[in-house]
């Protein structure tokens, strides 16, 4: 009996000790070792619907995808639009703040003030995609904050006008004064114009309608358009170039994404590269903490739209000699 009594208080005793074990595991122990593996959880903010920020989203989540199986972490994200809309835009900053996300990556320059506003308490970290000139943005010296930029040369755009039309008069400014990305490369475009002794005339709106009524005034006026990666006026793009080349003037503009939905021409950078390369910033970022200074992407590709070049009847052989890499697209609608 006394031994009966001793293997059931051992039986008990391992029942408890089991017992305790269970209770202490933890729900992400999935290994041998019972580590955790590695999580993160992202926000990504894109400002609007086009083409070019369409491209740089759908990059950012590729280079997640393939920099979480390389590195054997997970990452998951979320995406929110703001449609252009400070409100909504703001209301999107209120759900990151209490959503319990490790980063924010928000595409354009709206995006990223309003997010960085939404989070400086936090602070969480804010990984900006594709902000032209994030010095006049607000984006510099906060230590939580970084990404890539898409600085136009302008110099270079208006280069490639006048390559193509020597005897070019006067040279359209078409932008929206609310986006802050336009403020430099049109000072900028003005600075050079008065140089050269060139006359130019500008043209501004904040929705499609008023950049409709904005390219139609300058219709008679100009013989020649530049825009800067403005994304009020990429927006309105499929709106406005069947009057543009109606009327036989160029549109040359800041992105790839104009020249896809009917512009002429433009020299930039490759999205889905900017668009990877925020991506890899990101993880860094959380791997590290360490947050670096922005980084400004290699520009240096003219894109031609030859339907458009066709309809105005222009040959833009000229542009092989201002650049290695002369890309050719059609007009689309995304």
């Amino acid at each position: 009996m006394k031994n009966l009594r001793k293997l059931f208080a051992l039986i008990l005793a391992l029942a408890m000790a089991l017992s305790l074990a269970a209770c202490g595991a933890k729900s992400g122990d999935t290994d041998a070792d019972g580590d955790a593996p590695v999580s993160y959880k992202i926000a990504i903010v894109q400002q609007l619907d086009h083409a070019s920020l369409d491209e740089i989203r759908l990059a950012i989540e590729a280079e997640l995808d393939a920099l979480a199986a390389e590195k054997g972490i997970e990452i998951t994200y979320d995406e929110f639009n703001g449609q252009n809309d400070p409100t909504i835009l703001a209301q999107i900053g209120s759900q990151i703040v209490d959503g319990g996300y490790d980063a924010v990556i928000p595409i354009a320059t709206l995006a990223a003030q309003t997010m960085v506003t939404a989070v400086e308490d936090q602070p969480i970290p804010v990984i900006y995609a594709a902000i032209t000139d994030p010095e006049t943005a607000g984006l510099t010296g906060l230590d939580y904050v970084t990404g890539t930029s898409d600085a136009l040369n302008t110099p270079f755009i208006l280069d490639m006008i006048f390559a193509q039309n020597p005897d070019a008069q006067t040279i359209g400014l078409l932008y929206s004064n609310s986006e802050v990305n336009s403020a430099a490369p049109i000072a900028e475009a003005k600075e050079y114009l008065d140089a050269k002794g060139i006359s130019y005339v500008e043209k501004t709106g904040n929705t499609t309608d008023e950049v409709q009524a904005a390219a139609s005034a300058l219709v008679g006026q100009v013989d020649a358009i530049f825009t800067p990666t403005d994304n009020v006026v990429m927006a309105a793009e499929l709106s406005i170039y069947e009057t543009l080349i109606e009327a036989g003037i160029p549109h040359y503009a800041g992105a790839d994404s104009f020249v896809r939905n009917g512009a002429f021409a433009t020299c930039g950078v490759n999205y889905t590269e900017l668009g990877a390369y925020t991506a890899d910033m990101a993880v860094d970022v959380l791997l590290t903490g360490n947050v670096p200074e922005y980084h400004v992407m290699e520009g240096g590709i003219i894109t031609v739209n030859t339907e458009t070049a066709e309809a105005l009847g222009l040959d833009y052989s000229v542009f092989h000699d201002l650049a290695a890499t002369v890309n050719e697209v059609v007009t689309t609608e995304d």
